[in-house]
């Protein structure tokens, strides 16, 4: 079993807060974590599956069962099906806080953000606190050579997926993966919406990887409604099935581009909806230097401290810098992302620099070695990037 970077965090979360939720889309490691946390705990946690209806039934006096194990974590997985817990949740909570039980009761997992925090900010506001668990990255598998990071690159971060025993079979369960969300998992999410259609959207998307969100063009190759484009492309996003990266947007006195860019989360759905079903294949494709800048901002994204905010940066002039990570008023670093061994940097990034007052910066790539690449921008490997943010939580 692998061990995951988030692991100690909801520790942490659990012994101060009564609540924690995991969100995450399907399949990407949520009860295998939960797992690990219950193993270290006494008494033994226990497990529900709502959607087992043996579980669900388990619930048809929710707050007897809750009583019946006060004392015990219970997990909750995919509660988003069970919204009337809600309420029930926050009664149990604040009873058992006036009889000196604040901390470590429930852990909540859910495939669905928006409809989880809308759900539970109406009711356990000041309860719960939350994390999102990404797919594997590079500083949680074995082995952080550049081979393993093609590998994950490849395959992506779902855990059947990257431990797949070859390539093919990997690009088989991400196939039927992206299938099985579309027919089955998405309609749960909202109104009906044509599978055909949603793919189309999905495998565009993919096309367009790291590029500006034109909802426009999109609606008119798909040849549906702008409002309903911009519906499919957020009901996406809170599947967490793509980011969008929102333009920095602080006062430079700049014409600064204000439209995000999209990337498909996952690097392995990306290439699964392009059909590349081999790193030659990837190598050899237009998206492979986009794929590389979404795969590095993901891995970025697992490790980011409390309050850090990214974003990208972008002037009409041709400033640009792939990432900027921004806490607090003066602290910034600028990443440049180049899927290249002997990296080099344009003029834009030096004058995004600049322009936003980067603290730090750097050129991530896919080598071994960190190094000073030009005054000011250390070049890094992606596993040295993501210690490097890991430490700042510390």
């Amino acid at each position: 079993m692998i061990p995951r970077i988030a692991k100690g965090e909801i520790d942490e979360l659990l012994a101060d807060f009564p609540a924690v939720g995991v969100l995450g889309p399907r399949q990407i490691g949520k009860t295998t974590l939960a797992e690990l946390v219950a193993a270290s705990l006494d008494p033994k946690p226990i497990y529900l599956d709502l959607e087992n209806p043996l579980d669900l039934a388990k619930l048809n006096e929710p707050e007897a069962y809750f009583e019946a194990h006060k004392g015990s974590l219970i997990i909750l997985d995919e509660v988003h099906r069970v919204p009337e817990l809600f309420p029930v949740l926050r009664g149990v909570i604040d009873r058992r806080r006036r009889d000196g039980l604040r901390t470590g009761q429930f852990l909540i997992l859910g495939s669905a953000s928006l409809d989880l925090l809308r759900q539970s900010s109406e009711t356990l506001a000041g309860r719960i606190a939350y994390r999102e668990l990404s797919g594997f990255v590079i500083n949680e598998i074995e082995e952080t050579s550049p081979i393993a990071q093609d590998k994950l690159w490849l395959r992506g971060g779902f855990p059947d997926s990257f431990l797949s025993k070859n390539d093919l079979n990997s690009f088989r369960w991400r196939l039927n993966f992206i299938n099985t969300y579309l027919e089955r998992d998405v309609p749960q999410f909202g109104p009906r919406i044509p599978t055909v259609l949603l793919r189309r959207l999905w495998t565009m998307l993919a096309h367009h990887q790291g590029g500006q969100l034109n909802t426009a063009q999109l609606s008119s190759s798909l040849d549906i409604a702008l409002p309903t484009v911009k519906r499919y492309v957020e009901l996406l996003e809170d599947l967490f099935l793509i980011r969008t990266l929102r333009p920095w947007s602080g006062n430079v006195g700049k014409r600064l581009v204000k439209t995000p860019k999209v990337y498909i989360r996952d690097s392995g759905l990306t290439h699964a909806l392009l059909n590349l079903a081999t790193y030659d294949d990837l190598l050899g494709h237009p998206v492979s230097g986009n794929s590389w800048e979404g795969f590095v901002i993901e891995n970025l994204m697992a490790a980011l401290p409390l309050g850090m905010t990214p974003w990208y940066y972008r002037t009409s002039a041709g400033a640009e810098i792939d990432l900027v990570l921004e806490r607090g008023p003066k602290e910034r670093y600028a990443i440049e992302i180049k899927r290249s061994f002997a990296p080099s940097l344009s003029k834009g990034f030096y004058l995004g620099c600049e322009d936003i007052g980067a603290e730090k910066r750097f050129l991530v790539y896919p080598g071994k070695e960190r190094f000073p690449l030009a005054k000011e921008v250390t070049a890094i490997p992606l596993p040295e990037m993501v210690t490097e943010l890991l430490n700042l939580k510390m």
